[in-house]
């Protein structure tokens, strides 16, 4: 049974901690659904892992909603959260449009922001509107540039201060759930501690209320680097190269397609196909 708002809260009542994972399409939707996940992420983490971009700022909205839907196609019975891409929501009115499309035509169940309490009155606009929002501080990619680079926030204790600061404004603004990335486990308890609303680390420690990684990641698929975050639960990207290369020898030595894998003419089709020659 898909999870709802209130479920998740009562998963931090009760010190359930909950799963997340990112999907980006049909197949690995319904593998992460088959597996029992809390909730899908259709992060725009998809422009580095799936489309190739150096960054997540290229990706569109409507790249954004092609996933989005593919994703609700493999997973109907999970509870669904779309990234919203750089400057899709740089106004209240860009942020009420592009939200609205990707809860009533992407089929998402809650849209995520990054950013902290100068996104205050676009969380409380959405929440008007009846759209669900998932906060996300720390290390915001969208804005890494700003940041630094993608480094680890809140080391010293004015920017520790500042995120937690930034967590209850988001709070008090609507967001029902809140993910911290690449800050300090200490920083990540004390924001968990602080908020009624659950929080979902990546790269933020035990404490947080929940976890949530990378598909690709988690699978050996994505190679180009590997946050210290990130556990290997299998490597299937070189299993597949191998796959690939028995293909290809198998192609070359003309032992594939084998008799199993290839269709036949009955014999009297092909008396008539062919007649006496």
């Amino acid at each position: 049974m898909k999870k709802t708002i209130p479920d998740f809260e009562k998963m931090k009542q009760a010190g359930e901690k909950i799963s997340m994972l990112t999907a980006y399409d049909y197949p690995s939707a319904q593998l992460v659904e088959k597996a029992g996940i809390d909730t899908i992420l259709v992060g725009d983490s998809l422009g580095m892992v799936v489309l190739g971009y150096d960054s997540t700022v290229p990706v569109t909205m409507e790249e954004m909603l092609h996933h989005t839907k593919a994703v609700r196609r493999g997973a109907t019975k999970t509870f669904v959260v779309a990234d919203m891409p750089f400057m899709s929501y740089a106004s209240l009115d860009l942020a009420l449009m592009n939200a609205g499309r990707l809860i009533k035509e992407g089929g998402a169940d809650a849209v995520k922001l990054e950013g902290g309490i100068n996104l205050v009155p676009i969380v409380q606009a959405l929440t008007r509107a009846g759209i669900p929002v998932v906060g996300h501080i720390g290390l915001t990619p969208q804005t890494a540039n700003q940041l630094g680079g993608f480094k680890v926030q809140g080391r010293d204790l004015e920017s520790a201060k500042q995120l937690v600061k930034d967590g209850q404004a988001l709070e008090q603004a609507g967001v029902f759930l809140i993910v911290l990335e690449a800050i300090p486990s200490q920083v990540a308890g004390q924001i968990t501690t602080e908020l009624t609303i659950p929080s979902i680390g990546i790269g933020a420690g035990l404490d947080c209320d929940g976890q949530v990684l990378v598909f690709h990641d988690i699978l050996g698929l994505f190679e180009r680097f590997k946050p210290k975050f990130v556990k290997q639960y299998a490597l299937l990207g070189q299993e597949a190269v191998q796959a690939i290369q028995e293909f290809h020898k198998e192609v070359k030595s003309s032992q594939f397609p084998a008799e199993e894998h290839t269709f036949a003419l009955s014999d009297g089709v092909i008396q008539q196909l062919y007649g006496d020659k």
